[in-house]
């Protein structure tokens, strides 16, 4: 069969792909569509059926897709690999928060640093930091992602969102005149938030087990020996459940309006992509289990 390639942005053929088989995949038709553009990079487009229709996955065949001998393609931008992404959003937060730790005269003033600083501070200091550091060493470590990169543009606004939040959060639970809730109220949000970090940590680990290295395969994930899997039982994403926990027992822990602000704001986009992760498992997998929710056990 032929493909006749046309633009989504001009509405205009950009060329012909001769000869193919109605078994070649998305992924291999970018890589020949490479061959006739060079500007086309593989991971910089998106084939669709209509110009304005849903981009066709890597791992389709054009039989499957209901391709008819035209194809729409999608420049995406400049892309990133999402490793990079992901190890530029979480090192912000480390040197943002532990910067606004050493009380700097730009935000304080001067003699701020010299001035008595909490207990729950340094608690709340290591617990970022601690958060943080998992998190690269889940992205360098962990993490198999489904797709190599992402748009450029997304990285100035998802660092952004870190960034800012960190100078927020931690301006206000390093200043000489933040208070320290009681200490039951500490070390009981304490324990809470290193609950919640080893059960983030769990879920990421049976999440990468599922997937070959190299493989963009996709499983039903189920508890395993692990205790802190056992979540799975009940939501599609419980990775995102201890990651709520994590922030809500953090707000606790520091009695910090910014921090809670922050959970809320981190829970919100959570249930979005959570909600959406639930509705793609049922689709794919008929047998998917039906009483398992969202994000939130029996609710959401």
């Amino acid at each position: 069969m032929e493909l006749e390639l046309v633009s989504t942005s001009s509405a205009k053929p950009i060329g012909t792909l001769k000869h193919v088989s109605p078994s070649s995949t998305v992924k291999e038709i970018k890589k020949e569509i490479n061959k006739l553009k060079k500007s086309y990079k593989p991971e910089r487009i998106e084939l669709r059926l209509e110009a304005k229709g849903k981009g066709l996955k890597d791992d389709s065949t054009l039989q499957s897709s209901g391709v008819q001998g035209r194809l729409f393609i999608k420049d995406l931008g400049p892309q990133i690999g999402w490793k990079t992404v992901f190890l530029v959003e979480y090192a912000g937060p480390l040197v943002v928060y532990l910067w606004m730790y050493q009380r700097p005269w730009l935000f304080f003033g001067d003699g701020a640093a010299e001035q008595p600083m909490t207990i729950t501070a340094h608690i709340a200091a290591g617990c970022w930091t601690f958060h943080y550091v998992k998190r690269l060493l889940e992205t360098l470590f962990v993490h198999r992602f489904s797709h190599a990169t992402m748009p450029l543009a997304n990285l100035f606004r998802n660092s952004a969102y870190y960034w800012l939040f960190t100078a927020y959060v931690a301006y206000h639970i390093n200043h000489p005149l933040y208070t320290s809730p009681g200490s039951n109220q500490v070390y009981g949000g304490l324990a809470a938030f290193i609950l919640c970090e080893l059960g983030n940590l769990s879920i990421h680990l049976a999440l990468r087990n599922l997937r070959p290295a190299g493989t963009t395969v996709r499983k039903i994930p189920v508890a395993t020996g692990n205790p802190f899997t056992w979540l799975f039982s009940f939501v599609s994403c419980p990775n995102y459940t201890y990651e709520f926990g994590s922030w809500l027992s953090f707000t606790i822990m520091t009695q910090c309006l910014p921090a809670g602000i922050f959970a809320l704001a981190g829970m919100y986009q959570m249930t979005v992509w959570a909600i959406g992760k639930h509705r793609a498992y049922k689709k794919e997998f008929p047998n998917y289990p039906r009483n398992r929710k969202s994000i939130i056990p029996f609710l959401l």
